[in-house]
């Protein structure tokens, strides 16, 4: 009977070896909802296999969360090498639509009552 080796879900590299040994972005992290997009510049072709991966899967919109899935790193790794390829230029980001402010209730029961009389 032959027996199938187990698979890796995660690179055997680790985190600190990838980001270089920086444990933080230097600023204020990514949210995980960031739009993330590669830009149409050429890259050099000595970036890191992350990086290029990461170039690789964010052809359309992909979110910072979806980018640590797609890699199988940890969230902060995949911080560092987005502000990596941010500051290079090589992607653009789409910051998280901030939450609406709480409707005023008077206001809505004004337009209610508004409406109500038409009807």
């Amino acid at each position: 009977m032959t027996e199938h080796p187990e698979r890796r879900t995660t690179s055997a590299v680790r985190p600190y070896v990838i980001t270089g040994g920086r444990a933080g972005t230097g600023g204020e992290p990514l949210a995980w909802e960031t739009l993330v997009m590669a830009t149409d510049a050429a890259y050099p072709p000595s970036l890191q296999p992350e990086h290029v991966s990461i170039l690789g899967h964010c052809q359309g919109l992909l979110s910072v969360a979806e980018v640590a899935a797609h890699l199988g790193q940890p969230s902060s790794v995949v911080q560092v090498l987005l502000t990596d390829l941010l500051t290079w230029g090589l992607i653009v980001i789409r910051p998280p639509i901030p939450t609406a402010e709480r409707a005023d209730v008077t206001m809505l029961r004004k337009v209610l009552h508004g409406l109500e009389s038409r009807l």
